[in-house]
């Protein structure tokens, strides 16, 4: 198993009806900028434990880093949830995320510009929060947020009947999230995803990615809504407005394995993220090899000195 170098202390912030669950490493200090860490889809805030451990006794001296997991995902629920697999929502809208990260800066940095990270979908709330919020950030880093494949009007009609037929099929049950056995069938479910994850990181990420139920079966700390699709289309041109308000020095990293052709097949390309990053002032690229999608999981000690430097 995984051992911490830097273990983290759990607070629960009350946020929008929300009791918010929120990894904590290090004291408040005004000195110096916090470090936030906004993760990913069906992920959460403890994915960030093996970058956090590789930064520098020096860079964390006096640093506080937090880590929320998002409505929706990990330990985060509403005040009547006992247990975090009871379902909260039937579907959620991006706009709420860049709401409770605002509402989080409130309470862990009221006058203090923040270093913020996001991974992937995290990376897409970061993105768009700095050029919301530009004053509140004071350094900013995408792990792989790309962004989506730019729509069209005439998606509309679809796209929000695709949203209710997905909304029917949730509350029949047809959407649920697979359960395991136990932590050691979650632990080889990661490693199926990511052949790049040792087992002793898989065994420590299962345990904090899933939990057991009732019956001791394990289920994913993530509720099966997020899987309905946005009843909204992703509009590019009003991203582009947001990108070009962000004022922070941004640092886009990108891993070397090219997740976008995996995932698009040609229809939303590096070239195309690369040319939106240009509405940027003040951009830069950085690839860490050898490394996939969860680049903060295969190559964490790389990562952490690209952010370091950076910040």
């Amino acid at each position: 198993m995984y051992k911490e170098k830097r273990p983290s202390r759990s607070e629960f912030v009350p946020i929008r009806g929300l009791q918010y669950h929120v990894r904590v490493w290090g004291p408040a200090n005004p000195d110096k900028p916090p470090l936030v860490l906004v993760h990913g889809w069906m992920d959460v805030g403890a994915s960030y434990q093996f970058m956090v451990d590789a930064l520098s006794d020096a860079f964390m001296a006096g640093r506080q880093v937090i880590a929320p997991d998002w409505r929706g995902f990990g330990l985060t629920r509403r005040g009547d949830q006992i247990e975090p697999h009871t379902v909260g929502n039937d579907h959620y809208v991006f706009a709420d995320y860049l709401a409770d990260l605002d509402f989080l800066l409130d309470h862990y940095a009221v006058d203090q510009p923040v270093d913020l990270v996001g991974h992937s979908m995290g990376g897409n709330v970061a993105m768009l929060y700095a050029g919301i919020r530009p004053a509140r950030i004071r350094r900013l880093v995408n792990l792989e947020g790309f962004g989506l494949p730019a729509s069209r009007p005439s998606q509309a009609p679809g796209r929000y009947a695709k949203w209710i037929d997905e909304l029917k099929s949730l509350h029949r049950g047809k959407m649920a999230l697979k359960a395991y056995a136990d932590v050691g069938g979650v632990a080889q479910r990661l490693m199926k995803t990511n052949p790049r994850l040792s087992l002793e990181k898989a065994a420590w990420l299962a345990a904090h990615w899933a939990a057991p139920d009732a019956e001791g079966q394990w289920r994913i700390l993530g509720e099966a809504s997020h899987k309905v699709t946005s009843a909204q289309l992703y509009r590019l041109d009003e991203v582009l407005e947001i990108y070009q308000r962000i004022t922070a020095p941004t640092l886009a990293v990108e891993a070397s394995d090219d997740s976008l052709t995996t995932w698009y097949k040609g229809t939303y390309t590096l070239a195309e993220y690369h040319e939106r990053l240009k509405k940027l002032p003040d951009a830069r690229v950085a690839v860490v090899e050898d490394a996939g999608h969860m680049l903060h999981h295969d190559q964490p000690e790389r990562l952490a000195a690209l952010i370091e430097s950076f910040l």
